[in-house]
């Protein structure tokens, strides 16, 4: 049997759009990794939030936020778990965060940063030196 679009072998498994705005959420993990997947730049800036420690949470009156570089955090799950470091770089395409105390030494010397996703962070002391920034805190705050 020839598999061509007029088949039944794929008629159940259809997915219109790449990227939908007004898609809100779904229970199947396959369209939770579209989303993510294909979602734009804009977007995946909120994915790239962190938790606050609990002194912040209080202070602030949120629960997580997005990370900037030079945030310092905690590293709460993986090989790297415990440590304490700064943010090095924030990789909004491959939501990924680097900390300059997640590293490999390569064969010549030089470090390897690792990649974190930043749901395995907690924001312990936040860079405050974007006034955006520092404003929205402060914001919430009251």
């Amino acid at each position: 049997m020839a598999r061509n679009s007029k088949s039944s072998f794929n008629r159940g498994i259809k997915m219109e759009k790449l990227f939908s705005k007004s898609w809100r959420a779904s229970k199947q993990p396959r369209k939770q990794r579209k989303y993510l997947y294909n979602a734009p730049l804009s977007l995946r800036r909120k994915f790239l939030s962190a938790l606050l420690s609990k002194e912040l949470r209080k202070k602030v009156g949120k629960r997580s936020l997005p990370v900037v570089k030079d945030d310092e955090v905690k590293i709460m799950r993986g090989q790297y778990k415990g440590k304490i470091g700064k943010i090095t770089a924030v990789n909004t395409k491959k939501i990924r965060v680097y900390v300059d105390q997640a590293y490999r030494l390569k064969l010549d010397g030089s470090k390897s940063y690792y990649p974190i996703h930043p749901s395995n962070l907690m924001i312990i002391n936040p860079n405050l030196k974007d006034k955006k920034r520092k404003a929205k805190l402060e914001k919430v705050k009251k």
